[in-house]
């Protein structure tokens, strides 16, 4: 913007590594028979210019938040998984309302908050850094845990993604239990600014008219 360019169109974008870089990523994490979105049109105004970089650059942070998520340690990433939870309101923003379970005898649960400030309910986590999809059966033992503590509320996180058999299940439970894919669960930890960090901030200024018209 210091440079005052004419025109922003996409060769004047990849001037910028990063820029470049982030492209190239999104490319390569578009899904199977969904084409990518990679052309601006000529008619594009600067901030439909923008705004279309920025979804770049957002795509590129999901798949390398995912990346780091598949490689750090299981117990870390249940951690990682409650920090989200507490982040987003559940035990009322406190920390002390979130635990994670025992490394061993977990009794197929990973970890549990309370739903509330109070500790009315106690929703029950298990939270997967798993390569592979996820199928009926592991949900169908976690809901069995869920069950052995005669509670109705459960969210089960994956690195991966679901099998439809999985998400078909889950929907026909009287319980209420929540699926997070790793996808979704890395543009949570970007919206609540759960491990990243803002980079560069950009401000957009226009004509203040009211400042004209005193």
């Amino acid at each position: 913007m210091a440079s005052n360019p004419s025109t922003i169109n996409m060769r004047f974008l990849l001037q910028f590594p990063e820029y470049a870089e982030a492209r190239s990523r999104a490319k390569a994490d578009t899904p199977i028979g969904l084409p990518p979105e990679t052309t601006v049109s000529d008619t594009a105004s600067p901030q439909e210019r923008i705004e279309f970089a920025f979804r770049e650059l957002n795509n590129s942070l999901t798949t390398e938040l995912r990346s780091k998520l598949a490689s750090i340690d299981p117990f870390r990433f249940e951690q990682v998984v409650l920090d989200l939870l507490v982040k987003m309101g559940y035990g009322g923003s406190r920390k002390e309302a979130a635990q994670v379970t025992q490394r061993t005898a977990d009794e197929g649960i990973d970890g549990l908050i309370n739903e509330d400030r109070l500790g009315l309910e106690v929703i029950y986590i298990q939270a997967k850094r798993w390569k592979h999809k996820v199928g009926r059966p592991e949900i169908q033992n976690f809901v069995g845990a869920i069950a052995g503590k005669k509670a109705g509320k459960g969210i089960f996180i994956t690195t991966s993604d679901f099998h439809d058999n999985a998400r078909e299940y889950a929907a026909s439970l009287h319980q209420k239990l929540v699926l997070i894919d790793g996808r979704r669960l890395a543009e949570l930890m970007i919206e609540h600014n759960i491990g990243v960090a803002p980079e560069q901030p950009y401000i957009i200024k226009k004509v203040d008219t009211d400042y004209f018209e005193e």
